[in-house]
């Protein structure tokens, strides 16, 4: 069962209020690719004025996640097995984009890519592939 956009957004904002604080919204989803942006504030930089890692990670991970829930319907408990991150420019302050696509759909396992963003810039700064483990239907 599909989740569209708003659907998508009621999920989060109920079984994840701890979110709201971040102020993340789905900026796209087409039913492939999901865009979710962040803004970015003094809580998420660090010295040197750059986006720490933790939030450009907690970022990407929010976009994965709801990118599967798009396409397999609210399973809470989806979990993220697994995280990898290549930070590749620093990002400035302002807001943070994440676009996700599937690269693999199985019953129990998801791989997804994350390509991070600043608002306003084409290259990315970061990449992500994550994997997400399905738990059995019941």
């Amino acid at each position: 069962m599909k989740m569209d956009k708003a659907g998508l957004a009621v999920f989060l904002d109920r079984e994840f209020p701890q979110m709201r604080p971040l102020a993340m919204r789905i900026e796209h989803w087409d039913g492939q690719c999901l865009r979710l942006a962040m803004p970015v504030g003094e809580a998420q930089l660090r010295p040197g004025g750059t986006v720490s890692g933790p939030a450009m990670m907690t970022l990407a991970d929010c976009a994965a996640y709801l990118l599967l829930l798009g396409l397999i319907g609210p399973v809470a408990l989806a979990v993220t097995t697994n995280l990898n991150i290549n930070f590749m420019r620093k990002p400035g302050p302002g807001e943070l984009l994440a676009e996700a696509s599937m690269l693999k759909l199985g019953k129990t396992l998801a791989i997804i890519e994350i390509s991070l963003f600043s608002a306003g810039v084409d290259e990315p700064v970061a990449h992500s592939v994550l994997t997400y483990a399905i738990p059995p239907a019941r």
